[in-house]
């Protein structure tokens, strides 16, 4: 299954070296467009990068990290006192959605069918969010570079600015990474107008769905210590270390970890935040579109919703469109997931069952799905 490339580490020189006055010109232009976007937050040098975007780069983009920039991208830093000043100019801010997951979940496909409706700008994993959910993992903590009132402020700024939008834009939804949605909470309550919908799947589909995965090994081990923390946060009940784990087991902890951090952000949000299940989606596009769509308020009409089912967006694979990816190759996809991991597909269901056999907290997250 395709996944993308990996996410570039290095800071982007060109935009490091971008002489002074391009940084004059983008800050100028901050207030009054998305055309100039902040699109990385670093936050020991306290500065933000900008760089020059488009509507249709915009739609383009399946990540909004590293692989937007290249030579000819226009950009520059600045300080994160210049970004907040000339944020505080925005005259017109449009509504602020987000779309939260448990990873590979379809979220991107979501985004994308959103951006058909052309009343909405989509803004999909925005780096700069990331690096707040990081630092918000250590606030009061001696490693951590901010104080609470600080990590505000920021949060408060990009907020600001994810909620510009173009004429047409009736309202911007951030597609957030994975693991960004343990964020939600800090979000949705200093952002009081916003909405969100959080993505999932069932157990044993999400088990297969990981494992069916290339870079399944990499992916999952690469996120599992940030998953066990956020995991132990939320449960009591011990879980044995992570060098005892299979790959199935490994994936049946994400599931539980980013599934414990969904179920907390629902009981806390149950007016403004929704759950949406990925096979229920796929199983009728139309009625989840239009649901999604009305919980965030946006319009839509009648031929939108009769032509969503036959959109070319569900015939390629979101994150690289290059890709054909259909409902029908997904669920190939899983088929021979099931066939070929089976063994440790049924490990990490096994793992699932007694972890909720020794703890009602896990047992109660699982019987919920």
């Amino acid at each position: 299954m395709p996944r993308g490339a990996r996410r570039s580490g290095t800071m982007p020189a060109m935009a490091a070296e971008a002489p002074v006055p391009i940084a004059e010109e983008l800050l100028s232009r901050l207030a009054g467009s998305p055309d100039i976007y902040p699109q990385r937050l670093d936050l020991a040098a306290q500065r933000v990068l900008l760089v020059q975007l488009d509507l249709a780069a915009y739609r383009a983009a399946s990540f909004l990290d590293d692989r937007i920039l290249g030579p000819a991208t226009k950009g520059a830093w600045v300080t994160a006192a210049q970004a907040n000043e000339a944020s505080n100019r925005i005259a017109r801010s449009r509504p602020l959605h987000f779309i939260f997951h448990t990873g590979h979940v379809g979220s991107t496909l979501v985004s994308r069918l959103l951006d058909e409706n052309g009343s909405s700008l989509s803004l999909r994993e925005p780096l700069p969010l990331r690096t707040l959910a990081e630092a918000h993992d250590v606030l009061e903590q001696p490693d951590s570079l901010l104080s609470r009132s600080q990590f505000d402020q920021y949060l408060a700024l990009f907020l600001r600015l994810w909620g510009r939008g173009y004429p047409m834009t009736d309202a911007v939804v951030v597609k957030a990474t994975s693991s960004a949605g343990r964020l939600a909470t800090p979000l949705l309550t200093r952002s009081e107008g916003s909405r969100a919908i959080y993505m999932s799947l069932r157990p044993e589909p999400y088990l297969a769905t990981l494992l069916a995965g290339q870079n399944s090994p990499a992916d999952l081990r690469g996120h599992a210590p940030e998953r066990i923390r956020r995991l132990r946060s939320r449960v009591s009940a011990p879980t044995a270390p992570l060098y005892t784990m299979s790959l199935g087991e490994l994936a049946a902890m994400s599931w539980l970890a980013e599934t414990s951090t969904r179920r907390e952000a629902l009981a806390r949000f149950r007016a403004r935040l929704i759950a949406v299940d990925f096979d229920d989606f796929l199983a009728d596009v139309a009625a989840g579109v239009r649901l999604i769509l009305d919980h965030f308020g946006l319009a839509c009409d009648t031929r939108y919703l009769a032509d969503i089912g036959h959109s070319p967006v569900l015939t390629r694979y979101s994150k690289a469109p290059e890709y054909a990816y259909t409902p029908d190759f997904r669920a190939q996809v899983l088929r021979d997931s099931r066939l070929h991991n089976s063994a440790e597909i049924r490990r990490g269901m096994d793992w699932l069952e007694r972890q909720g056999r020794e703890s009602a907290e896990i047992a109660a997250i699982v019987s919920a799905t």
